[in-house]
């Protein structure tokens, strides 16, 4: 994977990657200001005693890496202290020859809306590259639990920590949306298969692996087109390093250090074809599925509620979405049109414009 300069400008970046859909590494230089690069680790470890002491009391989610349910890691909510507690005993069993030191869970600390949860404490500011984020930008305009709030159900911003091992499955990112990434400390591992590739990796039941590196794709029985995949991008991600995965891009990640990262959902003006094309696939799924019901009253309602339920958002939502998008634009642009008729100064255009 090309290993991209932080000094490269968005116009560059947005030609190259978004346009093309294609994944980069970028130079860890790009986020050497974080605050959570200075504070939450110490001398490339996780700095687990400060991190207990600011953030002990909070929720956090916890996955469970050796346990599968419905083809998926079980999730638990934990206190962030108890999490600590754990992760420090692990390592305990993990760098010990003796046997009074027994755990052997991995459990990954995964989707913590940590911006949400401390919006004022600045653990980090969003790359130039990446920032033209509509997924974020219609959760930002209104509170959670609105009556239109179906669509994003919560933010796209999420912090990510677990000891040496840990890992999240194989999976493609929600609605198709982008995912850039960031390690505050530690190395991940990256798998990750171009759109399309994925279909040789289904069973004859449809279903994706858990995990692509385990041994189960050699049994043809079951993973009848596995050898006709090709061998997916081997990434190792540094310390620092923002790694941009584009729509459609399947792919597997473990930890091979302690590791914590910074993880964002996020689609624009690049990405948002990508969705809509994979809600009307769905739709489309879904509409095969109850064909036999077709009949019955409320039968297209019934689709969009299952749509929602599969692919987290629906048409209807869709079409939410982008008005939100669209109108603070148009009124920027308003605003710009008729400063422009009144002759104002550029200086004051650029400020209408931002």
């Amino acid at each position: 994977m090309e290993l991209v300069p932080c000094t490269i400008s968005y116009i560059e970046f947005a030609e190259q990657y978004l346009k093309e859909n294609r994944p980069c590494l970028i130079d860890q230089e790009l986020t050497a200001s974080w605050k959570a690069r200075k504070l939450w680790q110490k001398g490339g470890k996780p700095f687990l005693e400060y991190l207990k002491k600011e953030f002990g009391e909070s929720q956090v989610p916890v996955t469970d890496c050796n346990d599968i349910q419905f083809s998926s890691h079980p999730k638990q909510t934990w206190s962030f202290a108890a999490y600590i507690d754990y992760w420090r005993q692990y390592n305990i069993s993990l760098y010990s020859s003796s046997d009074k030191h027994t755990e052997k869970r991995q459990l990954y600390l995964k989707d913590w809306h940590f911006t949400r949860d401390y919006p004022n404490y600045g653990l980090y500011t969003t790359p130039h590259v990446f920032s033209i984020d509509w997924l974020n930008e219609v959760w930002d305009q209104e509170s959670p639990g609105a009556e239109d709030h179906h669509q994003v159900k919560d933010d796209y911003r999420f912090v990510y920590m677990g000891p040496k091992g840990t890992w999240t499955p194989f999976h493609v990112d929600v609605f198709r949306s982008y995912s850039w990434s960031v390690n505050v400390c530690g190395l991940k591992e990256w798998l990750i298969y171009p759109p399309g590739e994925e279909k040789h990796l289904r069973d004859k039941y449809g279903n994706l692996p858990l995990d692509v590196t385990g041994t189960e794709l050699q049994d043809t029985s079951m993973y009848p087109n596995a050898h006709k995949a090709i061998k997916p991008l081997h990434v190792i991600q540094g310390i620092g390093q923002a790694i941009f995965v584009p729509s459609g891009w399947h792919h597997q990640v473990k930890n091979l250090e302690d590791t914590i990262s910074i993880n964002h959902n996020w689609t624009n003006g690049f990405g948002i074809a990508y969705t809509w094309k994979y809600l009307k696939t769905e739709l489309i799924l879904v509409e095969k599925e109850i064909d036999d019901c077709r009949s019955m009253e409320g039968w297209s309602e019934q689709c969009q509620v299952i749509l929602r339920s599969d692919a987290g958002m629906n048409i209807n939502d869709f079409y939410h979405f982008i008005l939100k998008i669209i109108h603070p634009r148009l009124e920027r642009l308003k605003k710009l049109t008729e400063a422009s008729k009144q002759g104002m100064p550029s200086s004051s255009i650029n400020i209408i414009n931002n």
